[in-house]
């Protein structure tokens, strides 16, 4: 009984932590947006998503300097494919996320060519130090268009603020108190996440789960456990631009910065193995370009949308974890997938950009 008790502590004490490090990090990230003139949305896609990626960061750069490719590999392409299918399907079930027309005009269509240039990186089955430099010097070009491009758009941030975000008193306007918000954010969302993972793995382990199925599920999903609480946490107070800017932002951090580093640092450079190549980074590509007219429909998620999207991720892990004990399933998967999967999401799709563009044609002009 008494092994059983501390890996139940370590999930209940991991589950507390994250749903305050989620509540402190989206406050102090609020207040220090509008303290600083730069839209929540920039926040969002940087602050806030690269901190809530230095788990993927700080795995993804261990696994390379031990020379474990494929934990690197797969943790980054893991967690794009969860960051969209799982935490913003989530989130958008808690209430219907609104899309800023930055990431359907700019950060969307950014996702969508890195992933497709990684898979291209790819193709010889290594990304190399060189490929590894481009990624990171395309992150900091990055960064410095999206703050310069905030602050062009002064008076449509004013609006922004007095919109969505609280009027800051005297006592909480210091700009130390925002950066210890996040920094404490920052502090227990990683705290929680490696107690939750740690406690949930003993408690896997202690009723006879195999490590395959811990790997594929508990670990996997734990270095992304930052990311679902800050999002749902923000579309709960009502902060939908940092819920959705965490994700694409995440998203891009993982690709540019998380596989740019492990790449560099690598003896070699990444080797890729054949199975991400031909099945998971192609995956990872598609639910990236699910993105662009998701996005578009009336520059709102959904929460039709939204459980579309969480449904595909339960099916993807579902796969992932039958395929091992049942190999022949993934020749079943890949026709489901190519003949049932694909054509109705395109149907679902073009119907919503249909009812989409009907609806702006019918909608008085001012």
């Amino acid at each position: 009984m008494e092994t059983l008790m501390w890996p139940l502590v370590a999930i209940v004490a991991g589950l507390v932590a994250l749903v305050a490090g989620g509540e402190l990090l989206v406050r102090g990230a609020s207040l220090l947006a509008r303290a600083m003139r730069i839209s929540p949305l920039v926040i969002g896609l940087t602050v806030v998503a690269f901190g809530t990626s230095a788990p993927e960061l700080g795995v993804s750069l261990q696994a390379a300097l031990n020379g474990a490719a494929d934990v690197a590999v797969g943790n980054v392409v893991g967690s794009n494919i969860l960051n969209v299918l799982f935490i913003l399907g989530l989130a958008a079930l808690v209430t219907p996320l609104i899309v800023s027309s930055q990431l359907i005009r700019i950060d969307v269509p950014l996702l969508v060519s890195v992933s497709l240039l990684v898979w291209y990186f790819a193709l010889d089955l290594k990304i190399s130090r060189v490929e590894g430099i481009f990624l990171v010097s395309g992150l900091i070009c990055y960064i410095v268009f999206c703050i310069r491009q905030s602050r062009k758009e002064n008076q449509a941030i004013a609006d922004q603020f007095e919109n969505e975000l609280p009027v800051l008193n005297q006592r909480n306007s210091s700009r130390l108190a925002q950066l210890g918000l996040i920094i404490a954010g920052l502090i227990l969302l990683g705290l929680g996440s490696s107690w939750l993972v740690s406690g949930a793995v003993k408690l896997a382990t202690l009723w006879g789960v195999s490590e395959l199925v811990i790997g594929l599920t508990i670990v996997a999903a734990g270095t992304s456990l930052p990311e679902v609480v800050t999002s749902v946490v923000a579309s709960f107070r009502g902060e939908r631009d940092i819920a959705v800017g965490n994700v694409v932002g995440s998203n891009l951090f993982n690709l540019m910065c998380v596989l740019g580093f492990s790449s560099i640092l690598a003896p070699q450079g990444i080797p890729v193995a054949e199975s991400a190549l031909h099945f998971d980074i192609p995956i990872m590509v598609a639910v990236a370009f699910v993105c662009l007219p998701i996005f578009f429909t009336g520059g709102v998620i959904s929460r039709v949308e939204g459980g579309m999207l969480t449904f595909y991720y339960v099916a993807y892990t579902f796969f992932l974890v039958a395929s091992q004990s049942y190999p022949d399933l993934s020749k079943d998967f890949s026709s489901v997938f190519a003949y049932g999967v694909i054509p109705t999401t395109v149907l679902t799709l073009l119907y919503s950009v249909f009812a989409s563009v009907q609806a702006k044609r019918r909608a008085p002009s001012v």
